[in-house]
């Protein structure tokens, strides 16, 4: 039985391991697709007053040449005159990157919520409460985003964008006063995705089949489906940034941790809005230096304030080898359940980060990680699962500062 009880969270790593994997190639895929369709409808020139591309009903082209070859896209103003006989669907690489990060989503957080998403020094919840909170952010934030779009707001961009955005700065918000930081992170992104993924399933798909259906009828599109897709891909392109920065958001829990999470990620995502319209811009020949300036320096400002204080002055006449000896206690009984050869904290079954803390030599190694993770970031453990105290983060931070010997 111990033996099963270890190949299962083992198993659960490679399960994490492979998922993890698909999902960043089928998200790179996706978003490829994205920018470069974009790109594409920002780039393209309108052809020739009389030339035979305008009689056809062509709207725009473009020349480009890469891999050795010359490439010529061409968009039509609705459709062409006839439909070709194939005809390829980008669909395929959203639909696998929200299966495989919603996959990702139940392994990592769902299969293992009370370490991953419950931080009791925010909300005693049962891990089902938290399952149920972060499964209703998902279906809320499309319900939300969807009735906005069909709105006469939807019709307005800026005015939409702003409002769009504050709902997520308040749903970030309150996902903050339930889960730990990081789960309420994930949730935001998973929530954009979400609508993202629901643009091309609800929107974007239907709207595309029912031009063809149209054209095979002999019967002209009706180009209200290609102006609700273009609004829908335009704002799935204005979601990327921020929906990237998310993905990888686990790893910086300077931001996740502190005590305004939820404003620092509004200023994050901010930033990343600034810097995709610019390039939106200048793909349209438009370049407008004061949107990247904006979003570098809003990140900059974010940096400031978020940054860890200075040290306090280290306290005389403290015996080392007697301080270091209750540090070494506070770190086996808190840090090394999940950071050593064989964890004994269920869920886990590696050393996160490969960080092992099972003996002297590995803390004295490890100090400034443990000092910056456990005092300054307050980032582990993880959700506080072990109940680390803050007087024995005061004590760790006392020797720290003495010079960790």
């Amino acid at each position: 039985m111990e033996v099963f009880g270890y190949l299962i969270p083992y198993g659960l790593e490679w399960l994490n391991l492979i998922v993890r994997w698909l999902h960043l190639i089928t998200g790179i895929a996706w978003i490829g697709a994205s920018f470069y369709f974009v790109w594409l409808d920002n780039t393209i020139r309108p052809p020739a007053p009389g030339s035979d591309l305008a009689d056809k009903g062509v709207s725009g082209e473009l020349w480009a040449v890469h891999g050795g070859g010359f490439y010529n896209p061409q968009k039509y103003l609705v459709a062409p005159a006839e439909l070709p006989k194939e005809l390829h669907w980008f669909k395929w690489e959203a639909y696998s990157t929200w299966l495989s990060g919603f996959a990702l989503l139940t392994i990592v957080y769902y299969f293992n919520a009370q370490a991953m998403m419950v931080d009791k020094a925010v909300a005693d919840l049962t891990s089902w409460q938290a399952i149920g909170i972060g499964i209703g952010s998902l279906v809320v934030g499309w319900t939300v985003y969807d009735l906005l779009c069909r709105s006469p707001l939807g019709k307005r961009d800026l005015p939409f964008g702003i409002v769009m955005f504050l709902f997520l700065v308040a749903s970030a918000y309150v996902l903050n006063k339930y889960l730990s930081g990081r789960a309420a992170y994930i949730h935001v992104g998973a929530m954009i995705g979400t609508m993202m993924v629901a643009n091309v399933l609800m929107l974007i798909i239907p709207g595309q089949r029912k031009m063809v259906a149209a054209m095979m009828a002999g019967q002209k599109p009706d180009p209200i489906h290609g102006l609700k897709a273009k609004q829908r891909s335009v704002h799935n392109n204005y979601f990327t940034l921020p929906v990237l920065f998310i993905m990888i958001s686990n790893h910086y829990a300077m931001t996740y941790r502190h005590e305004h999470a939820w404003a620092v990620l509004a200023g994050i995502m901010a930033a990343g809005v600034l810097i995709r319209h610019f390039f939106n811009l200048r793909h349209k020949g438009r370049v407008e230096w004061r949107y990247p300036v904006a979003g570098v320096a809003l990140l900059l400002a974010v940096a400031i304030a978020i940054a860890p204080k200075a040290p306090a002055a280290a306290a005389a006449g403290v015996d080392p080898a007697a301080q270091f000896a209750q540090v070494q206690a506070i770190v086996v009984q808190r840090c090394a359940t999940c950071h050593a050869e064989r964890p004994t904290q269920p869920g886990f079954a590696s050393a996160p980060a490969g960080v092992m803390l099972h003996n002297a030599e590995l803390i004295r190694q490890n100090a400034a990680k443990i000092y910056q993770q456990s005092v300054q970031l307050k980032a582990m453990p993880i959700a506080n699962l072990t109940n680390m105290t803050d007087a024995e983060r005061a004590q760790v931070a006392a020797w720290f500062e003495a010079g960790a010997k």
